[in-house]
């Protein structure tokens, strides 16, 4: 009998997910919960990735697509977000056996065994997946033999508060704090253009608007961006140099190294942020140890985290520190992740305690950050061949992940592999630091 699939998520992970159990002869069904396919690409349509089109095109999707007419873009070039949605997503979301299958406003609102609770054992594995969703008609449900859950954590934003929760009058203050990486040189500058905007975050998001933060700035006097970060030292922000596999990523951390040792960011190290409150129609935004900074503006590039909440009723059993399969847990930790890369891995690091229930993509790293697009497509390859009954293919790894060069946190230029050519061991004099 042909088994059927519920993916929760029409991004670039869960549509991978779609080619792949169509060229497996499964019944796929496919729940978005926005207006278009990737509608959360759109809201960083303006970020060139770090990655070639080489590395963001699945090969299932591929093959589809090379049977309605599509042209795969130069291999060799680095798409931004609106060009991966425009050249890729979009006509794979409307490929006829890909749009057959997509459901859109379609948002889940539980997943469980039809009938069962999770308390209930008996009979559960026979019991297939009830999938409920919100839609504009109305709720509706569907039964599923297996369920993948791709649908991401770009919607679910870390707050600005250091202990995990939102800080004190973060709420109160939501319409001057920014999330994510806001377009501040395209459809945000005028926001931004002219104003000190104070930035929270380590990752690529945080040195990215920072970096554009700088260049609005060169053209808009008055625009200073200031680096609010949560630990010791901005080192581990500069990546890996040009030991970097992905060389655009290598590039970024060098490009923000530049800017900050030229003094052109201001920053703020060892800042753990405890509240948010007005002081003369700016923002203040206060440390732990009772630091003030004042701002017009916060963007808060603090990482994401997922959502569960849909998913109470499932036995889970995921990894209590990052939210994340139990198996995967020690190949992303951030706090012992050290030179080199993620391995490839698929089905088998991605088992839960619910069988036939998968995470995939960027929400199978829980609150880790370190996910590659073409990981989630080795992903759902590997659990789209387990449920097809594969073992074999799913077993096997069909992907190699660049490295990062960077090391991890204790190891971090300890004098080994990881120092990116150039930047010193220790904080450049030239970095200044805000006052309060």
């Amino acid at each position: 009998m042909q088994k059927s699939v519920t993916i929760i998520g029409a991004g670039p992970v869960g549509l991978a997910a779609t080619a792949h159990a169509l060229e497996r002869g499964l019944e796929p069904l496919v729940l978005e919960q926005g207006a278009a396919a990737a509608d959360s690409v759109g809201k960083w349509g303006h970020v060139r990735l770090f990655s070639a089109w080489s590395h963001n095109i699945d090969a299932a999707a591929s093959r589809l697509l090379s049977r309605y007419g599509w042209s795969a873009p130069d291999p060799s070039r680095y798409p931004t977000g609106r060009e991966l949605f425009d050249l890729y997503l979009r006509p794979l979301a409307d490929a006829p056996p890909v749009k057959s299958v997509l459901r859109l406003r379609h948002r889940v609102t539980s997943v469980g065994r039809l009938g069962l609770d999770k308390m209930k054992s008996a009979g559960r594995d026979r019991a297939p997946f009830e999938v409920e969703a919100e839609t504009p008609s109305g709720p509706v449900s569907f039964l599923a033999d297996a369920v993948i859950d791709a649908s991401g954590t770009w919607l679910n934003p870390n707050p600005a508060g250091s202990n995990g929760y939102a800080a004190e009058g973060e709420a109160a203050h939501a319409g001057r704090i920014a999330y994510g990486m806001p377009d501040v040189r395209g459809a945000m500058r005028q926001r931004f253009a002219a104003k000190t905007t104070a930035v929270l975050g380590a990752g690529h998001s945080a040195i990215g608007t920072l970096i554009d933060l700088v260049r609005l700035g060169e053209q808009v006097p008055g625009t200073r961006a200031i680096w609010l970060l949560r630990g010791s030292s901005p080192q581990k922000s500069f990546g890996g140099g040009d030991k970097d596999e992905l060389a655009q990523r290598g590039a970024l951390g060098k490009t923000f190294a530049a800017l900050v040792e030229k003094g052109l960011v201001i920053m703020e190290v060892d800042f753990r942020v405890k509240s948010i409150s007005s002081e003369t129609g700016r923002l203040r935004i206060s440390s732990r140890d009772r630091r003030n900074v004042l701002a017009d503006e916060l963007v808060v590039a603090a990482g994401f985290r997922p959502d569960l909440s849909f998913l109470s009723e499932l036995r889970l059993g995921l990894d209590p520190l990052l939210e994340c399969p139990p198996a995967l847990s020690a190949l992303i930790d951030p706090n012992v992740h050290s030179c080199g890369t993620v391995p490839p891995h698929g089905a088998k690091e991605l088992t839960l305690a619910e069988p036939g229930f998968y995470i995939a993509g960027m929400k199978s790293y829980g609150r880790a950050p370190t996910f590659l697009m073409m990981a989630g497509y080795e992903q759902v390859r590997s659990v789209l061949a387990k449920i097809a009954g594969d073992d074999r293919a799913a077993a096997g790894v069909e992907l190699v992940l660049p490295e990062t060069g960077v090391c991890g946190a204790d190891e971090f230029y300890e004098g080994g592999c990881c120092r990116p050519p150039g930047l010193a061991t220790k904080e450049p004099e030239s970095v200044r630091v805000a006052g309060g």
